[in-house]
């Protein structure tokens, strides 16, 4: 019988050029915004796609012209939320999933439709019963408004990820563990958590980009500019030079960088988290 189908070689090449077109997809974007926050305003409208006739790094300069902005207290109040969300996340995500991936109980399969369920809500949708919360609790205002929420609403993603992949960890180790009077907590943090270390990893590196990017919660509850991360400044700079697209772009350049060079060297490490626990061990 003859095959009919794309010999091996053709296939294969087929699927690189259609991995090189999506690359293509990404990395021309960012090169366009670098490449022209480094023109003026006048040659972004003619020559938007063209090299810059000169690095002229002056719309770099202008940000730190607009008085209410600081860039550098921007950038350390989004590592000290976005790093603290991290942590509260991996801490309560991982003891939640070591629990729901080891034990058996009778509400156990309910957990799993109630994350899907928080998943599915949207962060518009509960934002004024946060509010609410947040201003009884008297943390209007502080860190705390913008950590807790964004802590509450990465969990149901971060347990369902960590569930999985402690799931097909070997159970031989914990048996062993438990035959030599090894407590559960001991057991957690010198079995379980060793071995999901690549799944912590995923989880935090991709929590951490979406608590950076975050706009709708600092933007409620942290009304003092010297709190606010590097997301609220940059959209006070789009308001403050709406026509100046050069200071846009390297607005934009300057708050996409720390993304791109953790994604660079985490890629690896985010694509072992998540096909590790694709294979039942």
């Amino acid at each position: 019988m003859v095959n009919k189908g794309l010999r091996p070689g053709a296939a294969k090449l087929m699927v690189y050029a259609l991995l090189v077109l999506w690359a293509c997809t990404t990395i021309l974007p960012l090169l366009w915004v670098l490449l022209n926050s480094f023109k003026t305003s006048d040659e972004i409208l003619m020559q938007s796609f063209a090299l810059p006739h000169q690095f002229n790094f002056t719309n770099y300069w202008k940000l730190g012209e607009y008085g209410n902005i600081n860039i550098v207290k921007g950038f350390a109040n989004s590592l000290i939320i976005s790093g603290s969300v991290v942590l509260g996340v991996s801490l309560f995500g991982g003891l939640a999933a070591f629990i729901l991936a080891r034990f058996k109980f009778g509400l156990k399969p309910y957990f799993n439709y109630l994350f899907v369920i928080c998943m599915l809500l949207p962060q518009f949708a509960v934002i004024i019963p946060n509010f609410v919360i947040i201003e009884k609790l008297g943390l209007n205002g502080t860190y705390l408004s913008v950590i807790l929420p964004q802590i509450a609403g990465n969990l149901s993603f971060a347990i369902m990820m960590m569930t999985g992949f402690m799931a097909s960890l070997p159970g031989e180790l914990e048996e062993a563990a438990v035959m030599d009077g090894a407590a559960i907590w001991k057991i957690f943090y010198r079995i379980t958590l060793p071995l999901s270390l690549p799944i912590f990893a995923t989880v935090s590196i991709m929590v951490f980009l979406w608590s950076y990017n975050e706009l709708l919660l600092p933007l409620v509850y942290l009304p003092i500019r010297d709190m606010q991360p590097i997301s609220v400044l940059l959209s006070l700079v789009s308001n403050a030079y709406g026509t100046d697209y050069g200071a846009m772009m390297a607005a934009i350049a300057i708050s996409i960088l720390p993304l791109l060079v953790l994604y660079i060297f985490s890629q690896e490490t985010v694509i072992k988290g998540l096909t590790a626990g694709a294979v039942k061990g």
